[in-house]
């Protein structure tokens, strides 16, 4: 089970979770970031010298354990060639997704509570 969850994004990880899930904005903004790097075949050690920030760090932001400051955004952004608002389109699309997703299974649950 919990290799099955590794495999999981981020958000849904937490939502698998026994604990309360949270939609954080960071969380959806690393995994835009991470999705990307890997659309371009990119190590994270190949985008953390173009951006300037170390490994461990840009390692932490993919995974929504960091919240990273707009100026470091912009410099990721830039190391995969892309804009922020790119990203933060990318993001808010999963941020939507997620939300008709947990509607749709809080909805799902109160009909089979009713039945």
């Amino acid at each position: 089970m919990q290799s099955a969850q590794r495999m999981l994004p981020i958000y849904l990880r937490a939502l698998t979770s026994k604990k309360e899930a949270k939609l954080l904005l960071r969380t959806f903004i690393g995994e835009a970031l991470r999705r990307r790097r890997l659309m371009q075949s990119r190590t994270l050690r190949q985008v953390s010298a173009n951006a300037r920030v170390s490994l461990g760090y840009l390692s932490e932001v993919e995974r929504g354990q960091k919240e990273a400051s707009s100026e470091l955004l912009v410099a990721i952004c830039t190391a995969l060639d892309l804009t922020l608002a790119e990203i933060i389109t990318d993001a808010l699309v999963e941020i939507n997704r997620q939300e008709e997703r947990t509607s749709l299974t809080t909805a799902l649950t109160s009909i089979a509570d009713a039945a």
